[in-house]
């Protein structure tokens, strides 16, 4: 039977993605539409490209995550001058290497633009700092004046995985101008509403993955005491704070929900064995899920 999926982000923790993936294949469902942000965007994209969990679990597997931490070469790399990259490219790491295997993977089934793919296939989030904007892309480009069928799949999938800071902000040059594109994760990080939204008759089952506990969608107050503390607190009440009013009243019976506490999302070195626990976990999630979920 078929489905549409949607995968949120959580960064290296998206591996746990790929083990539900696998649950889900057992039970004989495909995805017909998938979409995701950040780490969730990855394995939208390479299953919107035909691959299969084995095979996205062996990729993922096989690479050093800690080569996709790309710094900009320079005389002396010292902690000050990492701050001084910091300041001026808005991001540690430059993210070119994680965009060149993305392409080379997706490239290796034939996909490059959105114009290699079926329609509606695909949708990712990104968020648009200097229109201070959600984006899903592909939808959203002709309003930048950018072709849908000419842009390439790994620069959306970039541009969604660019968690604020840490990787460098994806800059495109539009109609407009120039804009600032980040983390889509910023402003929606499980973005189901674009499959599921009230008072539309659903064309086929929409299940989502989320790499939180259940018990998230009603978070906790956070403790702000200086202003470090205040700055977290803002970045999780942007990534959380919408789609957790979306899950709160809509259908948590629909959602794999995956608690990966213990690991940081930006962790890029793991041993073989906790990228095997978070695969485990995913798959055990799903399993369970799948044996109640009357769709």
């Amino acid at each position: 039977m078929e489905i549409d999926g949607v995968f949120s982000g959580g960064g290296v923790r998206g591996l746990a993605l790929i083990g539900a993936v696998s649950g889900i294949e057992e039970k004989g469902l495909t995805f017909k539409r998938v979409a995701g942000t950040s780490a969730g965007s990855i394995i939208a994209a390479f299953i919107a490209a035909g691959y299969k969990s084995e095979d996205i679990y062996q990729m993922m597997d096989q690479i050093d995550l800690s080569a996709f931490l790309d710094t900009r070469k320079t005389f002396i790399l010292t902690p000050i001058t990492k701050w001084f990259l910091l300041y001026w490219r808005l991001g540690l790491y430059k993210g070119v290497v994680l965009e060149r295997w993305i392409a080379s993977m997706l490239a290796a089934k034939g996909i490059i633009t959105f114009n290699d793919l079926p329609p509606n296939t695909l949708r990712v989030i990104a968020s648009d700092l200097s229109n201070s904007r959600l984006v899903v892309i592909p939808d959203d480009l002709p309003r930048y004046g950018i072709p849908i069928e000419t842009f390439p799949v790994a620069k959306a999938i970039r541009m969604s995985c660019s968690i604020p800071y840490f990787f460098e902000p994806v800059k495109l040059k539009s109609v407009n101008g120039k804009n600032i594109f980040v983390d889509g994760g910023v402003l929606s990080n499980f973005p189901m509403w674009l499959f599921d939204k009230e008072n539309v008759k659903k064309v086929r089952p929409v299940l989502g993955i989320k790499l939180s506990h259940e018990d998230q969608i009603y978070q906790q107050k956070n403790k702000i005491s200086n202003a470090i503390d205040m700055f977290g607190a803002l970045f999780e009440t942007m990534k959380d704070a919408h789609d957790s009013r979306y899950i709160s009243r809509k259908h948590e019976k629909n959602i794999i929900f995956i608690p990966t506490e213990g690991i940081v999302s930006t962790e890029f070195v793991l041993t073989d064995e906790r990228k095997r626990g978070l695969y485990d976990l995913g798959k055990k999630q799903a399993d369970q899920f799948l044996r109640k979920w009357c769709y």
